[in-house]
Order: C-alpha cells, then sequence, then structure tokens
C-alpha cells in the first residue's frame, strides 16, 4: 500500500531535515514550491507542514514562512540547554576558561564510547564555565572533526561548544547518562571543591543522521546542581 500523499511530503522533509539540508533557523520551501515539486494539493501540503511543525521538527510564522525548528528542543523529555543561557536567564554573568583545546585521535576507549572507529580524527576542549565567580561545571568534551572541522577556531570565551554545535551540526539523537560521582583531583582542582565532595556527572553522546556528532562529559559540584522537570497531565 502506498503513502498518503500527505506522509510523502512529510517524510521527504523529516529526512531532509535529518541530513542537515536545512539547518536550524533556515527558511525551507514554501507551500507554493511544494505543490510544484509534488503536484498535491495546497491543501496536501498544509496538513503535511502543520504535522511537522505539531512536532516540533519545523516553526511557521506567518508573512515569514517554515523554518527549520531548533531540533534540540523537539523532545519534551529531553532538552539540551545551553549554559550561557540559563545563566544569563538568572541576570548572572556566564565566564568560560579553556583548559585544553586540541586535536587527537580516538583511542580505543573513546571510539567506544563514541561510536567513531579507532583512529578517527577528533577535537577535545576541557571548558570551565562559571557563573560570576563560581565555577559551575568541567565539560570534557570531544567532537567528530568531520562534522565540525572548524571547531577548534572558534572562541569559546565568547560562545559555548554546545552552542556552536548546535548552529553547525543539528542534533537528530541523543543519549544520556547521570550518575553520582567523586571528582578525579584535577575536576576537583578546576571546580574549586574538596576530593570528596560528591558530585553529579553527565555524559551525552549526540548524532545526526549521518555521524556521531559530539560526546562530553559534564560535571557539576552537587550542590550547585539539580535537576527539574515538570509534568501535568
Amino acid at each position: 500500500m502506498s503513502a498518503a500523499p500527505y506522509q510523502v511530503v512529510i517524510d521527504y522533509l523529516k529526512r531532509e531535515l535529518s541530513r542537515g539540508r536545512w539547518l536550524p533557523g533556515t527558511l525551507m520551501p514554501s507551500e507554493a514550491e511544494l505543490v510544484r515539486r509534488f503536484g498535491f494539493s495546497r491543501m496536501t501540503i498544509n496538513r503535511a507542514v502543520r504535522e511537522l511543525q505539531t512536532a516540533g521538527l519545523v516553526d511557521r510564522i506567518r508573512g515569514a514562512g517554515t523554518f527549520a525548528a531548533q531540533l534540540h528542543r523537539v523532545s519534551s523529555t529531553l532538552t539540551i540547554h545551553d549554559l550561557h543561557e540559563e545563566i544569563a536567564q538568572r541576570g548572572h554573568t556566564h565566564r568560560a576558561v579553556v583548559h585544553l583545546a586540541r586535536g587527537e585521535v580516538a583511542v580505543a576507549e573513546i571510539a567506544k564510547r563514541f561510536g567513531v572507529p579507532v583512529g578517527t580524527a577528533l577535537y577535545h576542549t576541557i571548558i570551565v564555565h562559571h557563573e560570576n565567580s563560581t565555577p559551575l561545571q568541567y565539560e570534557d568534551r570531544f567532537v567528530n572533526a568531520k562534522v565540525a572541522p572548524d571547531y577548534l577556531s572558534v572562541d569559546f570565551t565568547r560562545t559555548t561548544p554546545t552552542h556552536y554545535l548546535l548552529e553547525v551540526a543539528p542534533v537528530w539523537e541523543a543519549q544520556y547518562s547521570i550518575e553520582a560521582s567523586l571528582p578525579s583531583a584535577q575536576e576537583a582542582r578546576l571546580l574549586h571543591i574538596k576530593r570528596n565532595e560528591a558530585c553529579l556527572k553527565v555524559t551525552r553522546r549526540t548524532a545526526n543522521n549521518s555521524a556521531p556528532i559530539t560526546f562530553v562529559r559534564l560535571v557539576h559540584p552537587g550542590t550547585r546542581y539539580q535537576i527539574e522537570g515538570r509534568f501535568k497531565p
């Protein structure tokens, strides 16, 4: 059984979004353009676009058109936050200190966790994020050099890796794990905490439809971090 006409349009737009054809915020084809491409009625095209809007994959702005949505905001149960934005929303100042920024190749352990072959070219950064003068997060990140070739040229004292990567490599899939742990000696020193102070460690792997994007380990002092959620039936 062949797919309904509106589903054909949905499948095409989702496939091209997953490939990164339209980056977040990019203007997508108009309904008139889609009518010409597929030969379907305007009503069919409109239904397809509305379905994608409901799914959070596109934003429609009256008088301006349809835009690719920020895909990291699609899921109601998983949101990738930009720490700089969170701190700014509290009226505080974000400051980042870059302790490491270099090219490496994936060794066996990182390759396995990242999902890339051993020897894959990676970028490695270690950054400590501060809220005002207080260290809030130790970020140890590996980035697929093929997906974000200009990563090391970015000034991460002015923008965060999360913000940059979400712009150049839209996320289509993310995997998380969260656990309590004690900090390493380096983590404790850079976070200005004691070695026996409990931390919350978040590891995250993101990918688009074609390749892994980043593998990051985020360490937060337990007294400076919390997980919040909201449910409304």
